[in-house]
C-alpha cells in the first residue's frame, strides 16, 4: 500500500504528462495508435515523445496526442507533426528516433527528412 504522500507525488508527476496530451500548444505531435500502430510499436514511441517533451520543458509549445488509424498501416508507427496548417508525416518511427525529431524539428524548426521518406 502506498502512503498518501507517495500517491500525491505520483499524481503530481502524472498531471504533467496528462497536460502534455491534452494541451493546446502551437505544435501538435500525433501518434497513430490504432491496432496496426500498436502492433508495430507505437506505444513506446508515444511514451518517448511524452517523456522527451516533458524533459525538455516544451509543454507550453508542444502537445502530444494519439489518434486512431491514419490509413497507411504498412508505414506504422506513424507520427504526424502539425504546425498551423503545415503537416509533416514521419514513418516507421522508433523510440530512438524521437530525440532527433524533437531537437531538429520541434526545437530547430526543420523536419528530419530522412524519416519522412518511404523506401520500398
Amino acid at each position: 500500500m502506498k502512503t498518501l504522500e507517495e500517491l500525491a507525488q505520483i499524481r503530481d508527476r502524472m498531471k504533467n504528462k496528462v497536460a502534455l496530451r491534452e494541451g493546446t500548444g502551437e505544435i501538435r505531435v500525433v501518434v497513430g495508435m490504432a491496432t496496426c500502430g500498436i502492433a508495430a510499436g507505437a506505444r513506446p514511441v508515444l511514451n518517448a515523445f511524452v517523456e522527451q517533451v516533458a524533459n525538455k520543458d516544451l509543454g507550453d509549445r508542444v502537445t502530444v496526442t494519439q489518434t486512431g488509424c491514419i490509413g497507411m498501416c504498412r508505414f506504422e508507427p506513424i507520427v504526424e507533426v502539425f504546425e498551423g496548417d503545415k503537416r509533416t508525416t514521419y514513418v516507421h518511427v522508433k523510440p530512438d528516433m524521437v530525440p532527433e525529431i524533437i531537437e531538429t524539428h520541434l526545437i530547430g524548426g526543420k523536419p528530419v527528412v530522412k524519416y519522412t521518406k518511404v523506401e520500398e
